[in-house]
């Protein structure tokens, strides 16, 4: 198969792209998120007619963040979006003559990843995704790992403390509470308010108080030595760690990648996720190290993977 599109869908925006073989974008296009949920799948078409008027597609892959139905075809939940039992690929198809195939963002981030990306050659790959939450995506012996139910690697929601942190999810001490780009910035808020001093730099690049503070601002606080900063992506390295070294004792990967926007500090978290790894892993001394590394493919991974799942569906 040649030319598919890939669409990633996201709480604010959508992104859409026509994709060739070698994962290459050859246009895209990007338009806001509706308001209502209800007018998503005309906008997703609406993205999606706008790239394929000039090249011969054959397919649409689209990426949603949300629990996706084994055939992928539904949407089981995706609480950003308000879809529950959302059947999108039949909404798409019958706006657009084309074979559509639905996936969990995760996974379509994790597949291109694998195939294009920092796993590229790889059979065996686990993708985190950082950001906001923390999703994965798990790439087994070349294929994409989705589950009985198509609702696996879900690693945001690993309990990583007992009874720890209450998570969105309904459950408490959830990774996602403590390695994400959430965390990430409570960490620093909460030292920033505890102890200025320390925190001078980052609080400058906000406007002067903790609550100014975004996720921007403590990569570019970390990256000028700010401590508070870096002892907060020592705390999420921590976590991503441990969770690698109990999944390695599982699955066994050739490669971690860290992607999302938190991955955007490069070695300022991969190093804390990377040592604690190498610490937690049983067996250490006796066994080969899977490489941590952070992803290249950058805010395309999802849509490059959606185009090509639809190109291999």
């Amino acid at each position: 198969m040649g030319l598919t599109i890939g669409v990633d869908i996201g709480g604010t925006k959508i992104l859409a792209g026509v994709v060739d073989e070698t994962g290459a974008i050859l246009d895209r296009v990007k338009i806001p998120t509706p308001r209502d949920s209800a007018q998503t799948a005309a906008a997703i078409a609406q993205a999606a007619q706008s790239v394929r008027k000039d090249y011969p597609v054959e397919a649409i892959g689209l990426g949603a963040a949300g629990f996706i139905s084994a055939d992928r075809a539904t949407v089981l939940v995706a609480p950003n979006m308000s879809w529950h039992d959302e059947p999108l690929k039949a909404r798409i198809e019958a706006l657009i003559d084309l074979p559509v195939v639905v996936e969990n963002d995760a996974n379509a981030a994790a597949w291109g990843e694998a195939r294009f990306g920092a796993g590229a050659g790889r059979p065996n790959v686990v993708l985190y995704t950082v950001g906001t939450g923390v999703g994965g995506g798990i790439v087994l012996n070349g294929d994409l790992f989705r589950g009985h139910f198509g609702i696996g690697a879900e690693f945001g929601h690993y309990r990583v403390v007992p009874d720890g942190r209450p998570c969105g999810c309904g459950q408490k001490g959830c990774l996602e509470q403590y390695a994400s780009g959430s965390a990430l910035t409570r960490y620093v808020k909460e030292n920033a308010k505890s102890d200025p001093e320390r925190a001078q730099i980052v609080l400058a690049l906000g406007d002067g108080t903790p609550e100014g503070i975004v996720g921007a601002h403590i990569t570019e606080a970390a990256r000028k030595g700010d401590p508070v900063a870096l002892e907060a992506f020592a705390q999420i390295g921590h976590w991503l760690g441990q969770s690698m070294a109990d999944l390695a004792s599982i699955l066994d990967p050739e490669v971690f990648v860290v992607a999302g926007g938190v991955s955007d500090a490069g070695e300022i978290l991969t190093a804390p996720t990377r040592e604690r790894y190498h610490v937690a892993l049983a067996g250490t001394g006796d066994r080969p190290f899977a490489q941590v590394v952070t992803a290249t493919l950058g805010p395309d991974a999802g849509l490059i993977g959606a185009a090509d799942l639809a190109r291999l569906r």
